[in-house]
């Protein structure tokens, strides 16, 4: 799973951070919802957008893009994504840009065609290495720092994260950011146990089943699903993009869960498991629990190849 996902997952769930995280103040931030959009008869797609109450037409449209890899054709992709955007949608408000970096040294430069745009207010451009110890009250921007602080300094980060989640956030709201601690050191620490991230944390264990993360990533799956089977209806896969969304999802939990207990994962055992059919996807899952060493993860993936 690759870090920028986590970003999206976490603004999708609390689309104000994309707002803090740029200082940007506007009223009824809360009202704004993240989403991703293909972008119609091109091979272009938009990973996140902060949609505004239709109502006010005075908020911009946000688009946002997690950077965390030199890409030397980015802003060039990124720009044609946006103004094909306007072009088929043509909202009535206006639109800003916000582009996260994980340093500056990440960014490749934009201004030979693009230093009209970047140079303006429109562009904002993020560097999470300037994320240094935030305000105690803005747990959200605490939650960034965990997923980009260095490995070693994670536990201690959480830990202090969890004292202040305890002391500020109401019970409600506070089940919900300690999923995403738990979750960001399960992607950060793979080699760690559930128990022994419980035990540094302190807190009761939560099933992962329970977890935001858990749900959005299976309920995205199946909406995959849905879409791809739609689209290749018209094809002769129909029936595979019917359930790749759905599988892709599904991988992704049951990688999560066997990373978390096992420890890092050959790239063969990731591949073979991707490829799973949905019956023994499904099959899989069902006896996660009984598997605790890499030998019978290996065992069970032999005897499924046999059969």
């Amino acid at each position: 799973m690759k870090t920028d996902s986590l970003f999206y997952r976490l603004f999708k769930n609390a689309p104000e951070l994309v707002l803090e995280l740029a200082n940007l103040n506007y009223a009824n931030m809360q009202d704004y919802y993240f989403c991703s959009e293909e972008i119609k008869q091109t091979a272009f797609r938009l990973d996140g957008i902060l949609i505004p109450p239709k109502e006010n037409t005075a908020l911009p449209i946000i688009f946002v893009e997690v950077q965390f890899q030199a890409d030397q054709n980015f802003y060039s992709r990124f720009f044609c994504e946006i103004f094909f955007y306007l072009h088929q949608n043509k909202p009535v408000q206006p639109w800003q840009a916000i582009v996260i970096y994980p340093t500056r040294q990440t960014e490749t430069d934009g201004n030979l065609h693009y230093a009209e745009l970047l140079n303006t207010e429109r562009v904002s451009r993020i560097y999470l290495e300037d994320l240094i110890n935030p305000p105690p009250d803005q747990i959200g921007l605490q939650l960034i720092q965990l997923i980009v602080v260095e490995e070693e300094k994670a536990i201690k980060t959480a830990q202090n994260l969890i004292n202040h989640i305890k002391i500020q956030t109401n019970q409600e709201t506070n089940t919900d950011w300690l999923d995403w601690v738990k979750t960001i050191l399960i992607y950060k620490l793979p080699r760690l146990t559930r128990e022994e991230i419980q035990k540094m944390l302190g807190y009761k264990d939560i099933s992962l089943k329970e977890t935001r993360f858990y749900q959005d990533a299976f309920s995205e799956g199946k909406q995959e699903g849905k879409q791809e089977g739609k689209l290749e209806g018209k094809q002769e896969g129909k029936q595979e993009g019917k359930l790749e969304g759905k599988q892709e999802g599904e991988a992704t939990i049951i990688l999560l869960i066997l990373v978390h207990r096992l420890g890092e994962l050959p790239t063969q055992t990731i591949k073979r498991i991707q490829q799973l059919n949905n019956e023994r996807m499904e099959s899989l899952s069902k006896c996660l629990s009984d598997i605790k060493t890499p030998d019978e993860l290996n065992s069970w993936l032999n005897n499924t190849a046999d059969s």
